[in-house]
């Protein structure tokens, strides 16, 4: 019974020892390093005490259990606590790379019981994703991958290990593919060679799926359902019906009944492998790869819910309807739709891809065609905001009536916020004129943190770009992105990642545009869509004068309050010049980054100031404590040794901080 209560107040004491110095320590520390620390100072702090003072008392007494808590054991705890804290500077000190301050990297610490929950229930999963890295030699690519020229071989270690993997590892891959102003072109080239293979649905998986969606019953609803798919994804899949109601022929799509738990489950051990990957690289925490990682969860939880593609298709539609590129939308029924099926008008058409028989009999011109397309495209992104972000061969139609392009399947649209829509019309402008200036502008808008930017030096990489496609009637539209994503990326920029969509979204449209007219060329045709644009929007005030005559008197109601406190303060500003009172001055800390930087800095300077000042004092009364021959002298070596205590709980903390900070740096 003693020896259990012993046992009970040691793991006692090491529970309080791990949650004191995580406090201590900084929020956002390593998990794993925490509890070793912890472990190694028990073991080590226990055999001193026990060597220094237990083996000469016999511990299992019964008076002794009741007087564990003296003095000695005081003082076996503190130096417990802080021997756990240099153990974690030390970890710290050779660790590859910071693995605490996650909140930095844009994912939250969960709560501690959830992340056991999780870790208990991936670990399996994990340790197999981990091993099949470490199988490829992503580890030792890591390693010496700053020794190299290239990328390649992490290129092919980190494809390899997505690939192996599988499910949501190689979807992920796929997106992170299209980020050309992020990754080089070997990592590109690499990880496009990603596909993957899924398998129908069984037919009776098909019919729960209808059971459990439809608000009515399968045969109630259909006169005619096709159990073989006509497409098949990884998300879901797409079957031919005829309504019972009105014999109208529908695509009916469906959400793949373990789609969810994959997400729920694997979607986790890819957030904890991208953490696993960044704390180990520097390449990984440069990229940015947890947000990509986050980003792509929030997208693929979005794509997975099907009402929010319902709602995507009443958007881009209404937002067309304004447009004088006439494209078809099929028509969605939004009364049989929910979050798991997806009920469309059937498309009567044929897609571009394999259309050549279509475009001879209806007899349709191929280039007005493409044309049409394009400029609908432009419509979306420029004006309307929100645009189809997937315009492979697959998704455009001809329509067999009259040979109009359709539209279809709007999983993936992107969505450019009024900021982002104004840099891709200077951008296109600026294309148009071959002005340098106006592209670093447009930049401006379309870059993440730009505020770093040298001005002048990008100017002139612009300007090496807008040379080489001067004087040429055709340019490749993806040689030319991509010679901005690499301007971007060599400027340490990033686009937002819905004009990454965009830039993406038209190399996509650019090569199924090439399949309607080999000779396509989008280059020419963006410059002529911008003069067309221009033109438009110059003779709008005169083409609508009244509809241009209520927004200038919305402008100008909205401008009267401080127009009419333009006089005050000029005649306040003509006093101030006229008494000299007027100074100018620059505030470093008007920049909340500056006043940021300067206020952390204060505040660990005053801790380390602090920090000495302990250790300087209770030094001197250490000192003073050996002179004096006085009762009172115990006291001082107490002070004494607690402050010495808190001077290395000061200095411990500022140097995890300083050794994090400069491997972030």
């Amino acid at each position: 019974m003693i020896y259990v209560k012993l046992i009970g107040q040691i793991i006692l004491i090491s529970l309080f020892i791990y949650y004191v110095s995580g406090k201590l320590m900084g929020s956002q520390i390593n998990f794993m390093k925490r509890v070793l620390s912890v472990f190694i100072s028990l073991v080590f702090t226990l055999f001193v005490y026990w060597y220094a003072y237990l083996q000469s008392v016999d511990v299992f007494s019964e008076n002794f259990a009741y007087s564990f808590m003296d003095v000695s054991t005081i003082i076996w705890i503190g130096s417990m606590l802080l021997i756990s804290m240099l153990l974690y500077l030390f970890f710290e000190l050779f660790s590859p790379m910071d693995s605490g301050e996650r909140k930095e990297s844009g994912i939250k610490p969960r709560p501690f019981l959830l992340r056991i929950r999780n870790q208990w229930r991936g670990q399996k999963r994990m340790r197999q994703v981990i091993q099949i890295a470490v199988k490829n030699g992503i580890s030792r690519a890591m390693k010496y991958s700053r020794y190299r020229n290239n990328d390649h071989e992490m290129a092919i270690a980190f494809r390899n290990t997505l690939e192996q993997a599988g499910g949501i590892f190689i979807k992920f891959g796929q997106v992170l593919s299209t980020r050309r102003d992020l990754f080089s072109p070997v990592f590109i080239k690499e990880l496009e060679k990603l596909q993957q293979n899924v398998e129908p649905l069984k037919e009776s998986e098909v019919k729960s799926i209808l059971e459990k969606s439809l608000p009515y019953k399968m045969e109630d609803m259909f006169s005619y359902f096709d159990m073989i798919p006509v497409a098949s994804a990884s998300i879901g899949q797409v079957h031919k019906a005829i309504l019972k109601d009105n014999n109208q022929q529908v695509v009916v799509k469906l959400l793949r009944p373990d789609v969810k738990s994959m997400i729920r489950d694997d979607l986790n051990i890819l957030l904890e492998f991208v953490r696993w990957l960044t704390d180990k690289s520097s390449w990984a925490a440069r990229l940015g790869l947890c947000e990509l990682a986050l980003g792509f969860a929030q997208n693929l939880k979005e794509e997975v819910n099907f009402e929010i593609e319902k709602r995507n298709v009443l958007q881009i539609k209404k937002a067309l309807e304004e447009s004088k590129y006439e494209v078809k939308i099929p028509h969605v029924y939004a009364e049989l739709s929910n979050d798991c099926i997806i009920v469309f008008e059937h498309a009567y058409g044929q897609s571009v891809g394999n259309g050549d028989s279509l475009f001879q009999s209806l007899n349709i011109d191929r280039e007005q065609f493409a044309r049409t397309v394009l400029y609908s495209f432009f419509d979306q992104i420029l004006k309307a905001g929100i645009f189809h972000a997937d315009p492979h061969p697959g998704n455009i139609f001809i329509d067999k009536a009259d040979g109009t392009p359709i539209l279809l399947d709007f999983g993936a649209v992107g969505r450019l916020a009024e900021p982002q829509q104004e840099g891709m019309k200077i951008f296109l402008m600026g294309i148009q004129h071959n002005d340098a200036d106006m592209l670093y502008d447009a930049i401006t808008l379309l870059v993440e943190d730009h505020e770093h930017i040298d001005r002048v030096k990008m100017e002139q990489a612009l300007s090496q770009i807008l040379l080489r496609i001067s004087y040429v009637e055709q340019i490749p539209t993806e040689e030319l992105i991509q010679a901005f994503f690499k301007v971007v990326r060599d400027f340490g920029l990033s686009f937002y990642p819905s004009v990454g969509i965009a830039l993406r979204s038209i190399v996509t449209l650019e090569g199924t545009l090439h399949l309607v007219q080999p000779n396509f060329d989008i280059f020419t045709e963006a410059k002529e869509y911008s003069s067309h644009y221009l033109s438009s929007l110059f003779k709008k005030p005169f083409r609508d004068p009244g509809a241009t005559k209520e927004r200038l008197e919305e402008e100008f109601a909205l401008m009267i309050p401080a127009l009419r406190k333009i006089p005050r303060r000029v005649d306040k500003l003509v006093q101030k010049v006229e008494s000299g009172k007027i100074i100018l001055h620059h505030d470093i800390f008007s920049d909340k980054n500056n006043a940021e930087f300067v206020t952390n800095l204060f505040s660990r300077f005053i801790l380390l100031l602090v920090g000495i000042t302990f250790g300087i004092i209770s030094s001197s009364l250490l000192a003073i404590a050996q002179f004096i021959d006085a009762v009172y002298a115990v006291y001082l070596n107490a002070a004494a040794f607690v402050g010495l205590f808190l001077c290395a709980v000061l200095l411990v903390r500022l140097s995890i901080q300083a050794i994090r900070l400069m491997k972030r740096r």
